[in-house]
């Protein structure tokens, strides 16, 4: 056992810390600390000493130099059982330090604000928190070590108990955390320097070190001799699905996280109001529009058949009237199926009653989530932070056997007065509009993708083929008599005229891709046989 005597505390995330230096106080532990959290101390009533009066000298440079000096750090690593080195202690007049309650200046918190600047991350960048942490660890065997506010508790319990005591077990216990805290710390500052400053040749980390807390278990994995949980990244760029909020409905299912993240990422997208039906991690249905109701219906006419059992995604705050269609079943019957049969000619088509897994929006209005309410298993995601800034500092991580690969995100589109027209007909400018809505949805469909889109709403989608012929004809057969004069996304390139001719088969009357095949004027000459519209982009989207 250790007896605690003095501690130095010096805080950003100052939650909690003015009751936790009360407890400290009344075992009769002298308290040392540092500028706002020795304020804040203070007016709790607590008595406390200043670095600056123990060091004898004042605090520098903007705070930036405070706990920098050999009477701190001498106090945390003298060995207590070496007497050389305690003849040295009471030679320079330092006063052994027993414990240290550090958390570090809030880095992770600040880069992921959109509109942070350099020099602002630059500041938060801690420098003598780290050091205290690591000297004071190092010394465990004689110096406690506290970083998180949410153990201040079971601190104060076991001094308590042991009359101001902690067990060997409990420091080496904090040590570890500091170690794994300061690894973490680092590796967040240099991962953004490397993207800030550049100068190195590789634009993704050196070296991977992820940090990942366990938010829930969940019932089972993919399937249910599997078994799954769900994690939180910690120091991520956004909440995401970890961090949002149910409002409604059964528990998660580790295949609805993953229909939830198709439909978050599709969503966010786009800039008009937007839903998307996902079936299977692919989308069934896209359609923006101007309001989240004529969306919906486009979106979910697109294919009723497929998105039996969907997850929904929705860009704007869910209303009454979106709410209402998506749970009635009426409302399928006498709008949404006749008009399916009539846009695609399917008399005869057999679609099942609306029945929805779950769906994620930014909000809710109190009348819609009524509505939602009264489907008794229909789970309800609240995501307020639908579309952070900070998104575009993440990556794309994909575990493999052995190790892991790391991308960037796709985030990018061509904007329409970049498309390069290589065929003797120009796309109109409706066309030209339908194009880069359906490019955009292209991206998020697996590869081989082929989308077909009326206005701003697919109409069919063929998905993860191993053939891009393949690929039409499934898009073509969803579509039905909507194919015709549609526009058709490909996410890659037609490597030869046959996967040209198979889109024009379809019934389009416009094509978009990236181009850079090595037949691409044979494909262009197809293009043109047929009478088609044809632009390349340039920017491939594959999703494996």
């Amino acid at each position: 056992m250790a007896k605690i005597r003095r501690a130095l505390i010096s805080v950003s995330d100052k939650k909690g810390i003015a009751e936790f230096a009360k407890g400290l106080n009344e075992l009769g532990i002298e308290i040392l600390s540092t500028g706002g959290t020795a304020k804040l101390i203070k007016e709790a009533g607590v008595p406390v000493r200043s670095i600056s009066d123990y060091t004898g000298h004042p605090e520098m440079l903007d705070g930036r130099v405070k706990t920098l000096h050999p009477k701190v750090h001498g106090a945390l690593l003298a060995l207590r059982d070496n007497p050389e080195h305690m003849r040295q202690v009471k030679e320079q007049g330092i006063e052994l330090i027993d414990m240290v309650v550090v958390n570090l200046y809030p880095f992770e918190e600040t880069i992921v604000k959109g509109d942070v600047k350099l020099e602002e991350a630059i500041e938060n960048i801690d420098i003598g928190g780290p050091t205290m942490l690591r000297s004071a660890a190092k010394n465990y065997e004689s110096v406690a070590v506290v970083t998180d506010p949410d153990s201040y508790g079971d601190i104060l319990n076991e001094l308590r108990q042991n009359s101001g005591e902690l067990s060997a077990k409990t420091r080496a216990r904090l040590a570890r955390k500091v170690f794994k805290r300061t690894a973490h710390y680092d590796s967040v500052i240099s991962n953004y320097l490397a993207q800030m400053l550049g100068g190195d040749k590789e634009s993704l980390p050196a070296f991977l070190e992820l940090r990942y807390e366990k938010k829930q278990d969940l019932r089972y994995g993919e399937n249910p001799h599997q078994t799954g949980a769900l994690y939180q990244q910690i120091g991520s760029s956004e909440t995401g699905l970890a961090g949002a909020e149910q409002l409604h409905g059964k528990e998660l299912s580790f295949n609805n996280l993953l229909d939830l993240t198709a439909a978050l990422e599709i969503a966010r997208d786009f800039p008009s109001p937007t839903v998307v039906v996902i079936k299977h991690n692919n989308p069934c249905g896209v359609a923006s529009g101007e309001s989240l109701s004529q969306a919906l219906d486009a979106a979910w006419v697109s294919d009723p058949i497929s998105a039996f059992g969907s997850v929904i995604g929705l860009n704007r705050m869910m209303d009454a009237e979106t709410a209402s269609h998506l749970t009635s079943n009426d409302y399928q019957r006498d709008v949404i199926i006749p008009r399916y049969r009539k846009e695609s000619g399917y008399k005869d088509a057999t679609v099942l009653p609306a029945f929805i897994e779950a769906i994620i929006a930014p909000d809710y209005e109190p009348e819609a989530l009524k509505t939602l309410r009264q489907k008794k298993n229909l789970r309800v995601i609240k995501l307020s932070d639908f579309n952070p800034p900070g998104r575009k500092q993440d990556y794309d991580l994909r575990k493999i056997p052995g190790g892991a690969l790391l991308q960037s995100l796709d985030l990018e589109h061509v904007p329409a007065e970049q498309f390069k027209v290589v065929t003797k007909r120009k796309p109109t400018q409706d066309e030209t509009r339908s194009m880069h809505f359906a490019d955009c949805v292209a991206k998020h469909v697996k590869s081989n993708a082929i989308v077909l889109v009326q206005g701003e709403a697919t109409v069919g989608i063929g998905a993860g083929q191993m053939s891009r012929v393949d690929s039409c004809i499934i898009a073509a057969r969803k579509a039905g008599l909507r194919a015709k004069n549609s526009v058709l996304s490909s996410d890659a390139m037609f490597p030869a005229r046959d996967g040209l001719d198979a889109a024009a088969s379809t019934g389009a009357s416009a094509v978009i891709q990236p181009g850079g095949s090595k037949r691409d004027e044979e494909v262009i000459a197809a293009a043109d046989e047929h009478g088609l519209a044809m632009v390349f982009t340039g920017m491939r989207h594959f999703r494996h």
